[in-house]
């Protein structure tokens, strides 16, 4: 029941944060315009397809194929969708680890709680990160060289995001392996990284496309 709960929560996110990009056409996003099972199964394919392209195709594939007949087979959408998800995560791992950083301070090793305290602080920097790309991809418009300059930003910020979400699990390099709080949050957070790797995955071949 909690997965579920927590999966309701994600995909209702997501959809919030794409509900507000704006689209060329409203009515691609009309369902009563998707009255065809078979497009339904071409936009899961497109996902598919488009995920075998990334680092982590699996978990690419069922993070975004929830939103396949929102995506359309645009590679802009995609990017958006999938920065979305990351958003999302992200922000649930920030808050994770807010939590846990409180409890640990009385029990775990000093060098496992050391290195979630900076695996918050970073993470809390990642979700700002996401957020500006997102917000940066609902307001993509200009000129041809103004958009690959906003592109730019977008690819710059989710890089520095998955490279945040790399230190977090670094920190924990020096901790034992036995320790409980080390395998829970590299665990999570690898999971974050991968959607993070995607999203970005897509942002660069929709840049290369301008």
């Amino acid at each position: 029941m909690k997965t579920s709960c927590t999966l309701c929560i994600l995909f209702t996110t997501v959809l919030l944060h794409l509900s507000l990009i704006p689209s060329p056409s409203a009515a691609l996003l009309d369902p009563t315009t998707v009255s065809s099972v078979d497009i339904v199964l071409d936009d899961s394919d497109y996902i598919r397809s488009s995920c075998k392209t990334t680092l982590y195709p699996d978990t690419c594939y069922h993070s975004l194929n929830h939103y396949a007949t929102a995506v359309q087979r645009d590679p802009g959408r995609l990017a958006r969708v999938a920065i979305g998800v990351s958003l999302a995560k992200a922000k649930r791992m920030s808050a994770f680890v807010s939590n846990l950083s409180r409890e640990a301070d009385y029990g775990a090793q000093p060098r496992a709680v050391a290195a979630l305290h900076d695996c918050f602080s970073v993470f809390g920097d990642a979700v700002d990160q996401i957020r500006d790309s997102l917000s940066q991809m609902r307001t993509l418009g200009g000129s041809s060289e103004s958009l690959r300059f906003q592109m730019s930003n977008v690819q710059t910020w989710m890089s520095a995001a998955l490279s945040n979400e790399d230190t977090c699990t670094d920190g924990f390099e020096d901790v034992s392996d036995d320790e409980p709080l080390k395998l829970d949050v590299c665990n999570r957070a690898g999971k974050v990284k991968e959607v993070t790797s995607n999203a970005l995955a897509f942002i660069n071949s929709f840049a290369n496309k301008i």
